[in-house]
């Protein structure tokens, strides 16, 4: 029988460890490890192809359903670890996208990548429940993607995210002034972003725009590397935080050559070693690193590669004669 990653805990309380240089700067400018399409640790093979697919793959879902849906399942899976996991084994940013289930009574909301995951009220108390326990870390959720969702679905699941994390929703704010002691100061653990009109006018709910993530759309690594790169050179103009998807993208053709074997197998573990050298030159602070994503964030040392990137800025600042 496999036996499931069960992550690493050490990095819990990552945040809360850091030194006053650090927590007195803009959270912008930290490196901080986050994980792409974050809740697909589990997917339901029972449940229809999610609305997120084009018509062709509905049809080939329609016509072999469980093998079908078993090959959706290894390329639709993007992590192994739950929330609970991630959270304890360092990782504050999630890259969340939902949707209803079509057909079915009420407003659930669902996470989706291909095939429908847990409801998002499940995943977001467990990172409550974590945030509890852990009150000096901060989380950023990311909801960037949403599908079948009408304006009752957005209020029910904006009223959701007020209800679950209450005061510990960071107001919107100038993003060079969050930084962690303000957090701390004002007991906010919760950066939500919501790239919807929907959340227009809700001071709880930070606009896409402060959180711009561009996506390489790529299999190859150094086009990947090239694009990371042209990508953090623009991000001054932003005045945001910033994500640097470090993933690849398979296209059709790839998930033809790599049906049986999947994502993982394929595509990342043989490419994950270049990619993590990239991710090992990289320096936060102005015009660096910020937010840095991964697939399978357990398959190397990831977290604590990226979080190790913020001893740099305090050599920086050694070398201009101040001493942490």
């Amino acid at each position: 029988m496999k036996t499931r990653p069960t992550g690493n805990t050490s990095n819990a309380d990552w945040m809360g460890s850091l030194c006053p240089a650090l927590t007195s700067m803009p959270l912008k400018h930290l490196a901080v490890p986050g994980s792409h399409d974050s809740f697909s640790f589990w997917v339901d093979e029972q449940a229809p192809v999610g609305p997120d697919q084009k018509a062709y793959v509905k049809h080939l879902a329609a016509v072999f359903r469980f093998l079908a849906k078993k090959v959706m399942k290894k390329w639709s899976m993007t992590q192994n670890l739950t929330f609970r996991e991630q959270l304890e084994g360092g990782i504050r940013y999630f890259d969340l996208r939902v949707s209803s289930k079509p057909g079915e009574p009420g407003h659930e909301i669902y996470f989706i990548h291909g095939l429908f995951g847990h409801k998002v009220r499940d995943g977001l108390r467990d990172i409550n429940n974590f945030l509890n326990a852990h009150r000096k870390e901060v989380v950023f959720l990311d909801f960037n993607h949403h599908y079948a969702m009408r304006e009752e679905h957005h209020r029910y699941l904006i009223s959701m995210l007020k209800e679950l994390f209450g005061h510990k929703l960071c107001k919107i704010d100038v993003v060079e002034e969050i930084t962690l002691n303000y957090l701390w100061e004002n007991r906010y653990q919760v950066l939500v972003f919501y790239h919807h009109p929907s959340a227009e006018g809700c001071p709880l709910m930070w606009p896409g725009s402060k959180i711009p993530a561009p996506w390489a759309n790529t299999t190859d690594t150094s086009k990947l590397i090239q694009f990371l790169e042209t990508t953090l050179g623009e991000r001054a103009q932003y005045g945001s935080f910033h994500v640097s998807q470090a993933i690849l993208t398979p296209r059709v053709k790839t998930i033809a050559r790599g049906l049986v074997r999947g994502l993982r197998n394929y595509l990342v573990e043989r490419n994950l070693p270049t990619i993590m050298m990239w991710v090992e030159a990289q320096k936060p602070g102005v015009n660096g690193v910020n937010i840095i994503t991964s697939d399978f964030v357990e398959l190397v040392d990831f977290a604590n590669t990226v979080i190790r990137l913020n001893n740099l800025l305090l050599q920086d600042r050694k070398g201009t004669g101040y001493s942490p």
